[in-house]
């Protein structure tokens, strides 16, 4: 299924988040725990000597050099060089009938882990992410044991440091899969799956596929789909293949393609949102004008012999929902909107008068405002023409200028007002978007 909506995170996106995460790693594996450690072994002329080093404490983990590196069509790879940790708790010793005990500090030095991450989807289409594979490495270990007899210390000082190695090792990486498990995951299952807007509609953001990495991004494409909350139905349009541009200099880019608008415009026509009624209590006061039959009688004689000085009511409503269509200049539409003109009787039902179409062409100026996608509308030259008519004929050239009285000062505030609102764009928890651009392309 074609994307209607494409995130991609370029490197220097992938370089920031890598940051955030390394520093929640390193506190980590500052609390790794480690297991008492004890052994005998024998040495010649001397016997068996038995070795306790228990209370071990990991005072620090540090992480000073690391990189996050995209792998085309497998994922991402955390490389951490020149890591050292600092270890320090007590030991015990036994040969024969001498008996020795005291504490030590360890060091631990070139430490290298390489962690492997593949990136995928669940069947809800919410991303995951897994730990397919870690590695460490330690290249040096020294221990320095406080005592009095120092030729003892020697004797089990190589097979400390070889256990100690071994444990950390196996440790270290068992911490990472913890980790991403505990504190990655849940985190990218905060992007949202399903938006609610309000209380008609929602967006669908799904992952249709898998999370693709390529040398110089990563790229993860959505559904990016409108749906009425009252009855979701199957778009009656299906979603071309949008030609990302390819480009990578800023940390994070959003592709909306004119899919992902039509839904809304599919979904808010369905749920009869396209449908706006104006009576004369909705005229701004500063406008000498008054929605009645006194009013139009100007323009149609026998309004006021059928229905003299009676209040009015337009029902404007679109036949079909609107297309948008998005080019290098910018966002533009051609509503159909029919205005159905009723004269309200005494005992408050409607005659209805004539039915008007209206066409006209439409640019929206679209922008990103605390992780919304915001917008607003300007209507251009209008084209009237009259559909039917219960008053008889008339001249509908004649009502232009009311019809753009009641687009400019009525419906188009009402429209923007709830453009300006906005929708929401698909961020994890905590994500704020800051030097934001918004281009057209076709």
């Amino acid at each position: 299924t074609n994307p209607g909506f494409v995130v991609r995170i370029t490197q220097a996106g992938l370089d920031y988040a890598h940051q955030q995460g390394i520093a929640v790693l390193e506190k980590e594996l500052a609390q790794l725990k480690m297991p008492d450690i004890s052994g005998d072994f024998r040495i010649r002329r001397v016997g068996k000597v038995r070795y306790e080093i228990s209370r071990l404490d990991l005072r620090r983990f540090h992480l000073p050099y690391s990189r996050i590196s995209l792998v085309p069509n497998v994922g991402l790879q955390v490389s951490i060089s020149n890591a050292f940790a600092e270890v320090d708790g007590n030991w015990r010793v036994k040969i024969h009938f001498i008996r020795d005990h005291g504490s030590f500090d360890l060091k631990v030095e070139n430490i290298y882990i390489k962690i492997n991450l593949k990136l995928g989807s669940d069947t809800s289409g919410k991303p995951t992410i897994d730990t397919s594979d870690c590695s460490t490495r330690i290249s040096k270990v020294r221990v320095h044991f406080s005592g009095k007899f120092g030729w003892l210390y020697n004797l089990f000082h190589s097979a400390i440091e070889s256990r100690f190695r071994k444990i950390l090792e196996s440790k270290v990486c068992e911490n990472v899969v913890s980790s991403v498990r505990r504190e990655l995951q849940p985190y990218l299952r905060t992007l949202p799956v399903t938006a609610r807007i309000d209380a008609m509609a929602g967006i669908d953001y799904s992952l249709v596929a898998p999370p693709t990495t390529t040398a110089q991004s990563l790229d993860v494409d959505l559904k990016g789909e409108f749906f009425s909350l009252a009855h979701r139905s199957a778009v009656p349009f299906p979603p071309l293949a949008l030609a990302f541009p390819p480009d990578h200099d800023r940390m994070v880019y959003f592709g909306a393609s004119s899919y992902f608008f039509n839904t809304a415009s599919f979904a808010y026509h369905g749920a009869g949102a396209l449908v706006f009624e104006i009576t004369d209590s909705l005229i701004p006061k500063d406008i000498d004008f008054h929605l009645n039959t006194s009013t139009f009688s100007a323009f149609i004689p026998q309004l006021e012999k059928m229905y003299p000085d009676m209040l009015m009511k337009f029902r404007l409503s679109a036949s079909s929902a609107p297309f948008l269509n998005i080019g290098p200049g910018g966002l533009s539409l051609k509503p159909v909107v029919d205005i159905q003109a009723y004269a309200i009787l005494p005992n408050s039902s409607l005659a209805p008068l004539f039915l008007l179409s209206l066409v006209s062409n439409v640019s929206a100026v679209i922008d990103v405002k605390s992780g919304h996608i915001v917008g607003s509308l300007k209507v251009g030259r209008m084209k009237l023409s009259l559909k039917h008519s219960d008053v008889g004929t008339f001249q509908v050239r004649t009502l232009q200028s009311i019809m753009n009285i009641l687009a400019s000062s009525i419906l188009l505030p009402r429209l923007n007002a709830r453009l300006d609102q906005g929708f929401p764009l698909p961020l994890p928890d905590r994500i704020q978007l800051s030097n934001i651009l918004v281009r057209f392309h076709q």
